[in-house]
């Protein structure tokens, strides 16, 4: 293995799957050799055979993710072996298989990294399966990225870093729902402590396998075939965005910048979609199943573009909402009660603000909202800490307060002002919609498709009669809508 002299070194070597008798004597002679050592994790059986060694342990309760403890590991040791010109770091197993630690010191250009040779689990795993790994096809899968990485296949597969029992849960929620059935009966051997004295092998099903044991640091779990592949739907979709970007030329030209009117564009038809829904008629499902697709299609869109800048991917994305909603939902996830629907957003917003570190109400309103929504949450924001009309009485009255100050400011000449109590006006319009608990942007927009429906209608009755629109005059107009207002009522 090529070392280079001029930089500080980190020697890494692996303790194997179980107990000192796993360990190489090549490993042991640099264990012996080394005057600084570091070990990631002392949980491991022959964690023992490195005396006087730094762990990480600490890391993985500080750390709010794995990935977090790996990045923190590698600046650690580089800066020490920066300090001391080399030092030894151990990890369990093989540092070729599935460590994330090591992967970022080999691609860290301030040390040398060296890598001593080592066995894994991997070995006693396929000799307590009986398989050959290569004429099986097995795939190894790291258990904190089996949503992802184990997209698309049905098995074999053997899942490793199934350290607790939440990750078995994760795993089994990955699979997509349309075989979740098919699915409870498949086999899974779950393999624990391979080569220690407390070696365990369980088979179970994959519907219990997160119940049938108690997972620990040293659990693996072998799936010999699912009847759905692991979120093969969405791998497939993930793969098209990627596929397009690549090597569409439109798709190639866009940024985030660039893809923002689109992405309101099919938000707009998503709702246009969702007011269109008949709760008899299934058949008008169709539309939003599609208008849902295209904005679902614009967020992995945004996904793919940050990927490709090395920045996050769909997997951040959806772990950090997920993380989100569990921590905001502690009347689910904790201990915390609530009596009332008041009480969760009261909570929601407190837990937010924590997050956020805002010292503002008003701080996470974006002001890229439309304005009636815009007016609405700031409204409702200043009603939480009190600042609001006891009910709509007051609200109403000031809508009359606000028409005289804005036929006033009219009647001055000064075209400005006038905005001004305009805008005042339209907020007051919104504070009563607050208060009859009627979302002011939903109910403007019926208003104007109700209009849109009745000047169309106008439109073809004055077609019918021979009417030319431009030059009817007002009483015809109003003769022609009020004839379109009957005859809704009347169907």
């Amino acid at each position: 293995m090529r070392v280079n002299k001029l930089l500080p070194r980190v020697v890494v070597v692996g303790l194997g799957p179980g107990g000192p008798e796993y360990v190489t004597e090549h490993t042991r002679i640099a264990i012996a050799a080394a005057r600084r050592r570091y070990l990631r994790t002392s949980v491991h059986p022959s964690s023992s055979l490195v005396p006087d060694a730094v762990t990480f342990d600490h890391l993985y309760e500080s750390a709010d993710t794995f990935e977090g403890v790996y990045a923190r590991i590698t600046e650690a040791l580089v800066a020490a072996a920066i300090e001391h010109g080399e030092v030894l770091y151990a990890v369990p197993g093989s540092p070729l298989v599935l460590e994330c630690s090591v992967r970022h010191l080999r691609e860290d250009p301030r040390i040398d990294c060296t890598i001593l040779p080592a066995m894994s689990f991997l070995d006693l795993a396929y000799a307590a399966l009986g398989i050959d790994p290569v004429e099986s096809g097995v795939r190894l899968i790291d258990g904190h990225e089996f949503a992802t990485a184990a997209a698309g296949f049905r098995g074999p597969l053997l899942i490793a870093h199934c350290h607790a029992n939440w990750v078995l849960s994760d795993i089994k929620l990955a699979v997509d729902d349309a075989g979740e059935m098919s699915n409870d009966h498949a086999e899974v051997v779950v393999l624990q402590r391979l080569g220690t004295p407390d070696e365990l092998i369980t088979r179970t099903t994959w519907a219990a396998m997160d119940t049938a044991v108690e997972a620990d640091h040293l659990t693996s779990i072998y799936v010999p075939q699912l009847d759905v592949a692991v979120a093969e739907h969405y791998a497939r979709f993930h793969a098209l965005t990627r596929a397009l970007r690549e090597q569409c030329p439109w798709d190639i030209e866009q940024t985030h910048a660039s893809l923002i009117p689109y992405l309101l564009e099919e938000t707009y038809e998503v709702v246009d979609a969702l007011q269109a829904l008949v709760a008899d008629d299934p058949s008008t499902d169709e539309a939003l199943i599609e208008e849902l697709g295209d904005l679902l299609y614009q967020i992995e869109f945004h996904a793919t573009i940050a990927e490709q800048q090395g920045r996050f991917t769909i997997a951040d994305i959806t772990q950090g909402v997920h993380d989100k909603l569990v921590r905001r939902h502690p009347h689910v996830f904790a201990a915390v009660q609530v009596e009332s629907t008041d009480e969760v957003l009261s909570n929601w917003e407190t837990i937010k603000r924590a997050e956020k570190g805002r010292t503002s109400i008003f701080d996470g309103i974006p002001s890229s909202l439309p304005s009636l929504s815009y007016a609405y949450k700031a409204q409702r924001k200043a009603a939480g800490i009190g600042f609001d009309w006891p009910d709509v009485t007051g609200a109403l009255s000031k809508i009359a307060e606000e028409t005289a100050e804005v036929m006033a400011a009219h009647a001055s000449g000064d075209h400005q002002a006038t905005a001004d109590e305009l805008g005042d006006l339209l907020f007051s319009v919104v504070n009563v919609a607050r208060h009859l608990k009627i979302d002011p942007e939903v109910s403007l927009r019926a208003a104007v498709s109700k209009f849109r429906r009745r000047l169309e209608g106008v439109e073809r009755l004055a077609a019918e009669r021979g009417i030319e629109l431009g030059t009817g005059g007002p009483a015809t107009l109003d003769q022609l809508w009020d004839d379109v207002k009957a005859s809704e009522v009347g169907a």
